[in-house]
């Protein structure tokens, strides 16, 4: 049976049901799952939400060893990035947009890094200070996230860049023009058009601008900075494996536009939560 929810993290009825169909299937043989995957997926979030370690996680979910199972396997096999990519069609279509979209803006952070955190995959970033690593992230024009590379926090921008304009190259191919602040000027601008055919647009701070300022195209991927900092697990980096924390980041967003869907108005796929009896 269910569990019932009790945490800010629990997704409501309306959350699961646009969650629900884009998880995969139970195993081939038809066999019943021993555990619920709302209280899987709950699971996850929780520890997403609250920043607490996988032993941590509270008795009434599954076992902690289950749901990291599943948030290793899913990371692994794609599914979170289904589910994630799933959220973010849907909510362009609410949105009136087509599902691909066509501009986007690419920012970094700097994060601190955790004792956890490898030598080997964190930095120091000598511009903000900060011992750990550096998230890359590419949105679109609504705040949501198209791609997310995690690297240590000494890669310079243009050379992080890089990388994960690749991947964003043949993960979205419609996406061919890009807002971004004045660390990635100069030749990255030219490597973009040339390589990847991508349009690098440098966003710069007014002449004599003193303090923050909101900027036109850049407070979009500020906000979605915000958002997934928001999630204690990403306030500094705990992964030992970079690819943990892109997909933390991808489970912030999964809870974000679930959230964002639910609150747009009725659902039609709706599953409700069976109730538990009270002892």
């Amino acid at each position: 049976m269910s569990r019932s929810p009790r945490y800010p993290s629990d997704m409501s009825d309306a959350e699961w049901a646009y969650v629900a169909p884009l998880l995969p299937a139970p195993s081939k043989d038809g066999r019943r799952e021993k555990h619920d995957r709302r209280d899987v997926v709950d699971g996850i979030l929780y520890v997403t939400h609250n920043g607490v370690v996988w032993r941590a996680l509270p008795v009434d979910f599954p076992p902690w060893a289950t749901v990291y199972g599943y948030f290793a396997r899913w990371k692994r096999k794609g599914v979170t990035v289904q589910v994630h990519d799933g959220l973010r069609d849907e909510v362009r279509r609410v949105e009136g947009r087509a599902a691909s979209p066509t501009a986007g803006v690419i920012d970094s952070q700097s994060v601190k890094g955790a004792p956890t955190v490898a030598a080997g995959s964190r930095g120091f970033d000598a511009g903000k200070k900060v011992n750990g690593r550096k998230r890359f992230i590419v949105v679109d024009t609504l705040g949501l996230l198209l791609a997310v590379l995690v690297v240590p926090a000494s890669r310079q921008d243009r050379d992080g860049a890089r990388q994960l304009l690749v991947d964003h190259y043949f993960a979205t191919p419609s996406c061919r023009f890009l807002w971004a602040d004045g660390g990635f000027a100069g030749r990255f601008v030219e490597w973009a058009a040339k390589i990847v055919k991508t349009t690098v647009q440098v966003v710069r701070k007014k002449d004599g601008q003193k303090g923050f300022q909101p900027l036109p195209r850049r407070w979009v991927v500020e906000r979605t900075l915000a958002w997934i900092t928001g999630h204690r697990r990403l306030a500094r980096d705990y992964e030992r494996d970079p690819a943990s924390s892109e997909a933390f980041i991808r489970w912030a967003m999964i809870r974000t536009m679930a959230r964002r869907l639910a609150r747009g108005g009725h659902v039609t796929r709706w599953t409700t939560r069976p109730t538990v009896d009270k002892i």
